[in-house]
């Protein structure tokens, strides 16, 4: 029995990826397909800016600010730019707004679809190299100025410990040790973290690691928002670890920013990182 609403495409098993699926029957849907006027539009939508991942003993964490700017100004003070993608990851975006957002809105999709389909969740290097093939899907807009570069994040249960991928707008995808950054504001960012990251931190050290780095990636990037005092917009943290993901409560973050402001205080440049076998400088 058929059902005349839908077409046959629709009711027999088809493949594990969505985005394959809908690139058969439907592509005109699919970000990447659509036609875009000639030129460079990348000043005609709101951008993200910074987000900074970190690895720590029982996990990863992913942070991004909460500042969007078209050119000079400053589009939204509280977007959000860190998601779940699905129970042990999360995606960071830098890039042009609307079509990030959308991008991982079907990474998601691409996750869940697989995880029905095939009856098991997809590898950690799979989802990482699913969410490479979206991002080559959008290298035409990518070069008329519409690029989307994303940060994954996740706990790999199969290795037993966190691990951060970095992508190219050509959907080239590099494994990060440690920390990294992307954004208009990440190498401030990456530049502190050089200096506070430890392979042992603990999840409270290396929430304050990252909250640091964010606010040092403002300090000297226009386009990247620190804590937000008077409105209490703060970074979004996610933090994923084999018991799975979470994102922090505005109230912890909060704690930890108005504790690392304090701090500036009296040392605005931050803090000072021990010099080998000398004293501090």
């Amino acid at each position: 029995m058929t059902d005349p609403r839908l077409p046959a495409a629709y009711l027999r098993p088809g493949v594990s990826s969505f985005a394959d699926f809908v690139s058969e029957q439907a592509p005109d849907l699919l970000p990447g397909r659509r036609a875009v006027p000639q030129g460079n539009a990348g000043d005609l939508a709101p951008h993200g800016t910074t987000i900074v991942g970190a690895t720590f003993a029982g996990g990863v964490i992913l942070a991004g600010d909460r500042r969007a700017t078209m050119g000079n100004i400053i589009a939204q003070r509280d977007i959000e730019k860190v998601f779940p993608a699905d129970e042990f990851s999360a995606v960071g975006i830098a890039g042009t707004a609307g079509l990030a957002i959308e991008m991982v809105r079907l990474f998601q999709t691409e996750l869940e679809h697989y995880e029905k389909i095939e009856g098991t969740t997809l590898s950690f290097d799979g989802k990482a190299n699913r969410l490479a093939a979206l991002i080559r899907g959008n290298l035409g807009m990518a070069m008329q100025g519409l690029a989307v570069v994303p940060l994954f994040a996740g706990y790999d249960l199969r290795v037993g410990h966190g691990r951060l991928f970095s992508y190219d707008v050509t959907g080239g995808r590099y494994e990060e040790h440690g920390f990294h950054s992307v954004g208009s504001g990440s190498l401030f960012a990456r530049g502190a973290l050089k200096k506070l990251y430890r392979e042992d931190l603990s999840e409270a050290d290396c929430v304050m690691a990252v909250v640091q780095a964010l606010y040092d990636a403002a300090d000297d990037d226009s386009a990247t928002g620190g804590p937000d005092v008077a409105r209490r917009i703060f970074p979004v943290i996610q933090v994923i670890t084999a018991e799975g993901g979470r994102r922090l409560p505005d109230a912890e973050v909060a704690e930890v920013a108005d504790r690392m402001i304090a701090g500036r205080m009296s040392a605005p440049n931050g803090p000072r990182a021990e010099l080998p076998g000398g004293e501090r400088q």
